[in-house]
């Protein structure tokens, strides 16, 4: 099954989604998708959308909060890009007919998350992902410049003369196809399920990061991985989000004697950014011997079901009342702020290929990202990168950063590990906190597993779950070793053995290029 379009889109999130309905204005889309594009990870985001269009607020101010989340290593081109962009592109959402929250006065009602000055957050609930990809997703579903193949999934990126020229596919009953484009857009998204423990939905397994570095992009600053602090923690029951607008309109982390414990590690409390709350849950569980929950019971029951009508759905699934009960939580892998390098336009280091969203790193988010900024990033930058598609080619200008070239080889151990051992291993070895100890064995393991999975690629081409665990182990080895490398704490990167903050040293971006063995 082959197919040709002037434009290829693979993934169909909210970065994919916008792109496509900008570039069917040039030429004919096709989208790659291997889900359903309210199982992407724009479909599963709770907590809103970040715009600085509130009375109290301004672009410098979001610029401000952003770069302070971000601990040192934003780039303050594509922050400005972001928040300068983004009210525009959010006002063309609500021209759309986006069912955004609304106060008393008709206007979007403005919600507070973690390391927000203001509220500043859009939502429709909690569960606004669902709502734009809904929008985005009938707006594409209406062009017929826009040819959707669904359930199929991208292995590798075609290569030639050293440009892509699209991507080879697998469909679900197993028949290949390849589909080429002038211009390919990565849009694949997250890569949490390569930890064990994750919000993230079953796609999100690294793909676009793991085809772009075999077919030789840089990648970079993918030791900054995101670990999301409450996460509904039942056993048994899977692993839910429980988004940040809950602290945002009041909840309070507790430990099992009932007391709140956050002011005592953070000043900003409850409200601090990610990474802080996520480390300070880990302490105090280690301290107390107990698990940490998130309570609500101090607020109104109606103002908390009507707010989080999802939230409270999932918790009562489980046993367990929103409003009144302490709810168990712990942290787990939610955002990857590191990915395929590109410039402010999408543009990567291979012609021909761009990335827009979670699977890119313009540098936007630094070493942790500011809440309900990803959705606003899929938003202006699936656009830029259709934009420079349409426009002519010209070379990308990538930020500067150090390259590291290294080799995944060909030849490893004999046996192919199950996606479970090599998302356990990660989340043991290269979790919320890190060593070098684990780093290393992480490192080792991985390098041998890869060269198994290369080996079963080329005898097994069409095994769906093969190339599942391919993406895992090749986006965590990336991940680890970039970890390894970084010997400092900053951000969501935090080792015990380097617990400061280098910014002597470690001021910079580190991009990696795999080499052929």
């Amino acid at each position: 099954m082959d197919v040709r379009g002037d434009f290829l889109v693979i993934g169909s999130g909210i970065a994919g989604l916008r792109a496509a309905l900008s570039l069917a204005e040039g030429g004919d889309v096709i989208i790659l998708t291997k889900a359903d594009p309210r199982e992407s990870n724009t479909g599963y985001a709770q907590g809103g959308i970040a715009a600085a269009i509130g009375p109290d607020d301004s672009p410098e101010l979001h610029a401000r909060d952003t770069m302070a989340a971000g601990d040192g290593l934003c780039v303050p081109e594509a922050v400005d890009v972001l928040v300068r962009e983004g009210p525009r592109y959010v006002g063309e959402l609500i021209d759309w007919g986006a069912a955004f929250d609304r106060d008393a006065d008709g206007r979007p009602a403005l919600g507070r998350e973690g390391a927000h000055s203001v509220r500043r957050v859009l939502h429709a609930r909690d569960a606004t992902g669902r709502e734009i990809a809904r929008l985005l997703g009938s707006r594409v579903g209406g062009d017929r410049r826009i040819r959707v193949v669904d359930d199929a999934l991208a292995t590798d990126l075609v290569m030639t003369g050293g440009r892509c020229a699209g991507a080879a596919f697998v469909t679900t009953s197993a028949a290949r196809g390849t589909a080429l484009a002038g211009r390919t857009l990565l849009a694949t998204g997250g890569a949490g399920q390569v930890f064990r423990e994750t919000t993230n939905p079953a796609i999100a397994t690294g793909d676009g990061i793991a085809m772009a570095a075999r077919a030789g992009a840089r990648v970079v600053d993918l030791e900054f991985v995101q670990f999301h602090p409450t996460v509904l923690d039942v056993e048994g029951a899977p692993r839910f989000l429980l988004s940040e607008a809950l602290r945002g309109e009041g909840a309070r982390l507790i430990n099992n004697a009932g007391e709140a414990f956050m002011q005592r590690y953070e000043p900003a409390g409850d409200l601090a950014s990610r990474d802080l709350v996520s480390r300070a849950m880990v302490r105090e569980a280690e301290g107390t011997g107990s698990p940490v929950y998130l309570s609500l019971a101090h607020l109104d029951p109606d103002f908390v079901r009507q707010r989080f009508p999802t939230i409270a759905r999932v918790c009562a699934a489980g046993g367990l009342d929103l409003a009144r009960d302490p709810i168990p939580v712990s942290p787990a892998a939610h955002y990857v702020m590191g990915g395929v390098e590109t410039d402010l336009d999408g543009r990567t280091s291979l012609p021909g290929l761009f990335a827009a969203g979670e699977v890119a790193c313009t540098g936007v988010h630094g070493a942790n990202r500011l809440a309900s900024n990803s959705l606003l990033e899929g938003l202006v930058f699936g656009a830029r990168a259709a934009a420079a598609m349409k426009a002519a080619s010209r070379p990308a200008a990538l930020p500067a950063s150090d390259v590291v070239e290294d080799t995944v080889p060909d030849k490893g151990g004999d046996t192919v590990p199950s996606a479970y051992d090599a998302r356990d291993l990660m989340w043991r070895d290269v979790g919320v906190v890190r060593a070098r100890p684990g780093l290393e064995r992480a490192v080792a393991q991985l390098q041998e597993w890869a060269g198994a999975v290369a080996a079963g690629r080329r005898s097994r081409g069409s095994d769906q779950e093969l190339r599942r665990i391919s993406s895992i182990v090749t986006a965590g080895l990336l991940i680890a070793r970039a970890a390894l490398r970084r010997a400092e704490s900053r951000g969501a990167h935090f080792r015990t053995d380097f617990p400061s903050r280098d910014d002597l040293h470690w001021k910079k971006h580190v991009s990696d290029r795999i080499g052929r063995a």
